[in-house]
This record gives C-alpha cells, structure tokens and sequence, in this order.
C-alpha cells in the first residue's frame, strides 16, 4: 500500500487547529460524576483456564449509567505485589476475548485488566457486554453514527466513560498499586487510551498504538474504510447534518481531549496505515499534553509495528515503572 498523507516532515509537524468545545471540561465532569452517583461494584471472581502461572478474574463493574462493563483481570502467579497494571482497551469491533488470551502483560510482570466493549465484540475477538442505551436515531451501520447528532446521546461518551471506570476498577483491586496504573490500546483503544489519559489525571503511563478517534474532520474526508466511512456515509444521506456531526464528534476526539494529559505517552504509528491515517495520528500526537514519544513504521498499515511493538512497549514501560519508584 503506497502512501496517502503527508509527507513525513510535514506529519511530524502537524497541529490541525481543532476547536475545543467552550464546555468540553464541564460536560466531562458531569458526566463522570453522574456515573459516580453508581457505586463501582467491582467484582473480581477467579476463573479456571488451566495456565499454572497467570491468575485469572472474571471481573464486572459499574460503568456509564451504572451499566455493568464485563473485564478480565490477570495476575502474575506469585509475584510480589502491591503490582503496576496495565489497563487495555480493545480495537473497533472486538470484545475482551477469552479467558486465556492476552497474556503478555502478565508474563511481563504487570496486573493486566482488558475491557470488554459494550455493543462490540461480534467483529474479531468475543465479547458480552450489551449497551443498553442506543438512542435509536437514523444510523449508518456500526455504532460510528449512533446518537451523532448529539453529545450527551452519542455511544463513545458511553465507551469513553467506561473506559474511565476501568481505571478505577482495577485501582479497587488489593493485588494492584493505585499509584502506577498505565492505559493502553490500539486503534479504537489507542483512541480510548488518550482520552482517558485527559480525564485521568494520575496515570502512571498511557501507550496509544495507531489511535482512531483523532482529528475526526480530516480521517472522514480523507479514508474510505471502515469504521471511519461510517460517518460519511451517513452524512452523504444527512447532508444537513454536517456541522451538529463534527460539534458532537469534537467532544470525544483524541486530539482535543489529549491536550489535558499530563502522562507520559509512548505512541505507535504506521505510515501506510489506511484505517487510522497518520495525519490523525500525529494531530494526537503533536497535541498530546503530557511528556512523549512516538515510534514510526514506514512500511506497516493498520497493524503498526505489531510484535516489534509491543516489545518496545514493555521495554519503555519498564524504565517508567522503574523511575517512578
């Protein structure tokens, strides 16, 4: 796949000029109060996968509306703990998978919870967490366009907001230090991973890899894949519906919410990426708030960096554990 955007010099210094909504830090704040009206709840009950080093929870807690948000949570056997913990979030279409799936953060020493994706998990990976709150609008297919027309209808102030729960859950844990908590996803959940480190203020890291979700006005006139075609695609029918479309989108884009950050960020890019272009991908980054970095992979598309990734990843959280005390 040749490349589409920009060229690198110019991705590298690529700061769109988004407009924050006037009331982005007041909507934020009440809509995680609201959800903490709800008592978390968390639960976290072991589960028999038959891996001799890797504990394992089926974990359940109160996300938005109090909805119940489905997770697992895995232990490393025996180790020393309080334990720092990596919080994942899943890309667009999946769920938290399979109890024995994803062991790469524990192996590596870390407390791992993965967040099952209310109304996801039909796509790649499984999941069981319904969202009971569609607003039952016209929609494209997906959950892109769901609520759109409104902020406080549309589903990622939902995911966003579950997102941010998580965090909380795993902190309820007694085997996790609250102190050192990092995020981390690719794609949906590279998305999701900075907005909770912009509404978070006490992460220990954040590791967003090929984020979706940023820059929302260049991705949808840019690409023709999914899921950012979603959107185009309704707004092609809904042809007056363009500028309450980028009002709604412009509370949960990356690159607006990021800019309260104050973690410091490992970023993944793919230059030939046609699902997350690297545009949008640097717009997040370049307005990321916190201290950060970013590996590039010339010649990767939507699978970024993949296994070279992730062993950056461990290697760069380590020296942030390790510094952090």
């Amino acid at each position: 796949m040749p490349y589409i955007d920009l060229p690198l010099d110019e991705l590298r210094a690529y700061r769109p000029a988004l407009e924050p909504p006037p009331d982005l830090a007041a909507f934020w704040a009440a809509t995680l109060a609201d959800a903490r009206r709800h008592d978390l709840a968390a639960t976290f009950t072991p589960v028999a996968t038959g891996l001799a080093l890797i504990d394992t929870f089926d974990v359940t807690f109160a996300g938005f509306g109090g909805d119940p948000i489905r997770a697992w949570l895995r232990l490393p056997a025996g180790a020393r703990r309080p334990l720092p913990a990596v919080v994942q979030f899943v890309g667009y279409g999946g769920g938290r998978g399979l109890a024995h799936q994803d062991l790469l953060w524990p192996a590596a020493g870390y407390a791992h919870l993965v967040m099952d994706t209310r109304g996801q998990g039909a796509g790649w990976s499984p999941g069981g967490t319904p969202d009971g709150h569609r607003s039952g609008d016209p929609q494209a297919d997906g959950v892109m366009t769901d609520g759109i027309l409104a902020p406080e209808r549309y589903y990622y102030r939902r995911l966003i907001t579950d997102a941010v729960r998580a965090v909380e859950a795993v902190r309820a844990h007694p085997a996790v230090d609250p102190g050192r908590v990092a995020v981390m996803g690719g794609s949906q959940g590279g998305g999701l991973t900075i907005a909770v480190a912009g509404l978070v203020p006490d992460l220990l890291a954040a590791m967003p890899d090929v984020p979706f979700l940023s820059d929302f006005p260049r991705a949808i006139r840019l690409v023709d894949t999914q899921p950012y075609v979603q959107i185009a695609a309704y707004l092609k029918v809904h042809r007056d519906h363009v500028a309450h479309v980028e009002r709604t989108l412009s509370y949960v884009d990356a690159a607006i919410l990021g800019r309260a950050a104050t973690a410091p960020a490992l970023f993944g890019v793919a230059l030939m990426d046609t699902v997350c272009p690297p545009s949008t991908v640097y717009a997040a980054y370049n307005w990321y708030g916190g201290p950060k970095e970013i590996r590039e992979y010339p010649f990767n598309d939507h699978e970024g960096g993949g296994e070279m990734h992730e062993a950056a990843m461990i290697d760069w959280l380590g020296h942030v554990v390790r510094a952090a005390g």
